[in-house]
């Protein structure tokens, strides 16, 4: 049987210690990040967003002023396809424009027309959507990490969906049972995500070295009750 999330969480952090957040909680700056590097990782964003502030600077009028050769220069040390990135940089700083330019400010809405707006951004899906509101300290959501959220449903239910939109769906579900606030929330989703990375990749996961095996319905083979 598995353990109650909560005190699965409490074993990732005894085994990981404290995570924090290494992106920008800020939405818009957070827009930026994300097509700071390619293919996404938190290594590569960090470079291009680096890279990004000393050339040019991340704000909205600063990245529209740029030209795109310019933009592109700036956003190469995150990886490839800096072009394309530099073009999705210059519709984020259009759209935090549009809406007077304190995104932080327009999202303070009801959920529904959050996610709306956020869903104009390119790349912004609802996973992406809830990470945003999440961190951002907007709304408690239940937050999955959008590249594995197989590990909480590995962990609690054994096997994730045949597909992502339903295995996103059952992280969630479970993720329902922390308390609602962003405190929580955010704990959960950064042990889960450093999880994810270390040991319950998507393929060829360690579960024999996991720090969480006995309490893993996957490892186990005993799924938690659905209570």
């Amino acid at each position: 049987m598995s353990a109650t999330i909560s005190k699965i969480l409490e074993a990732l952090e005894d085994f990981y210690g404290p995570q924090e957040a290494t992106w920008p909680t800020d939405p818009y700056h957070y827009l930026v990040w994300l097509h700071c590097g390619y293919p996404a990782s938190d290594e590569r964003c960090a470079r291009g967003w680096q890279s990004l502030r000393r050339v040019i600077g991340v704000e909205p009028d600063r990245i529209l002023a740029a030209s795109l050769p310019q933009l592109t220069a700036a956003l190469r040390p995150g990886g490839m396809v800096a072009d394309l990135r530099a073009v999705r940089l210059q519709e984020v700083a259009t759209v935090v424009g549009s809406e007077g330019g304190d995104l932080k400010r327009a999202l303070s809405v009801p959920e529904a027309a959050a996610r709306k707006l956020l869903k104009r951004f390119p790349g912004v899906a609802d996973p992406g959507a809830d990470r945003i509101l999440l961190f951002a300290g907007i709304a408690p959501l239940a937050a999955a990490p959008s590249n594995c959220p197989h590990v909480i449903v590995r962990i609690r239910r054994g096997r994730e969906a045949g597909n992502y939109a339903g295995t996103y769906r059952e992280a969630r579900q479970e993720l329902e049972r922390l308390p609602a606030n962003v405190a929580a929330r955010t704990r959960a989703y950064l042990l889960l995500k450093r999880h994810g990375q270390e040991f319950c990749k998507a393929a060829k996961p360690k579960c024999e070295a996991c720090p969480v095996r006995e309490e893993c319905a996957f490892a186990t083979g005993s799924p938690a009750e659905k209570n």
